[in-house]
């Protein structure tokens, strides 16, 4: 069977989906599929063991509206055997105190559902109070961490770094 990765997403106002399309334009030779949440049924995610999923955290620590509207039939879903790489998006200025913090909450849901989080990224370059989304040591977030608000500049370099280390994780 040809390995497939699934990429689900949902996006407000773009930055989520633009993310979604950068790592899919940097995988080459696998097939990724990409899914938006506010049209595509969760139940798709049960086709792909790689799963690469895509969420932003909105004003205080709150989810994303199309996750938000999905997370019930999410707590339904079986990740057993299921490769899941996160990102998340978020602002550490405006939103310090909750960075990422969706992201974390996906994390917890995922891992409680027998998935296999992969593909930490580093706490260093960024600037908040706390986060959802740490690892047990604070040393790294559970997933690659976007800001377009306050680092806009730097989410090219760090997507284009995240992508082989997933792409590792997953062991293709």
């Amino acid at each position: 069977m040809t390995q497939r990765i699934g990429l689900f997403y949902a996006s407000t106002t773009g930055n989520t989906e633009t993310v979604a399309e950068q790592i899919a334009g940097l995988i080459e030779d696998i097939q990724v599929d990409l899914h938006d949440l506010s049209c595509a049924p969760v139940s798709l995610m049960m086709e792909y063991e790689l799963l690469i999923m895509g969420i932003s955290t909105w004003d205080f620590g709150e989810l994303q509206e199309d996750w938000e509207a999905i997370w019930p039939d999410l707590e339904q879903l079986d990740f057993s055997g299921r490769k899941v790489a996160l990102f998340g998006l978020g602002d550490q200025l405006g939103y310090g105190e909750w960075f990422l913090d969706a992201m974390g909450q996906l994390g917890d849901l995922i891992r409680a559902r027998g998935g296999e989080l992969v593909a930490p990224w580093p706490t260093e370059g960024y600037e908040f109070e706390q986060s959802q989304a740490l690892s047990p040591d604070g040393s790294h977030f559970i997933g690659l961490a976007i800001d377009e608000d306050g680092q806009p500049a730097e989410s090219a370099e760090r997507i284009s770094r995240w992508v082989p280390e997933v792409l590792d994780a997953f062991g293709l």
